[in-house]
């Protein structure tokens, strides 16, 4: 399970020093794809592999826009000594990323959101939904 919350910035190349615990989580490489409400979205192989077999066996008509969303983008990525990861030019654009980025742990995954979209989205969550939702779910 992917957890916490990590502030880095991206240097001159697009590389960002990945947490290591999520780093050590995800594996040696990992893939970084296009996420939602604007975020990317990092899974280790195992978990990426579960998903393209889940989207290979969707009817055609349905996958074809999630295999376009998914996989155009998608980058696999291993980290450098330093424990550094290049996030595409292509995904850096699709998520607003230019310079600072907040690195979270979403249970299954991990998002790379842009710093300020990130501390906006989450304070703007309502406190009552969220409550709603753990009420249904029995917490």
């Amino acid at each position: 399970m992917y957890i916490g919350e990590y502030f880095h910035s991206l240097d001159e190349k697009g590389r960002v020093n990945f947490p290591a615990k999520l780093r050590e989580e995800l594996g040696d490489q990992f893939v970084i794809t296009k996420g939602l409400d604007g975020c990317l979205a990092a899974y280790s192989m195992p978990e990426w592999e579960k998903i393209s077999e889940v989207v290979a066996g969707l009817p055609k008509a349905k996958a074809r826009d999630l295999k376009r969303f998914m996989f155009s983008s998608a980058s696999v990525v291993t980290a450098d000594k330093q424990g550094r990861v290049v996030v595409t030019p292509t995904l850096r654009a699709f998520a607003k990323i230019e310079k600072d980025i907040a690195v979270i742990g979403a249970s299954d995954h991990v998002e790379i959101w842009d710093k300020d979209t990130w501390i906006e989205r989450s304070s703007s969550m309502d406190s009552d939904a969220i409550a709603e939702a753990m009420d249904e779910l029995g917490f």
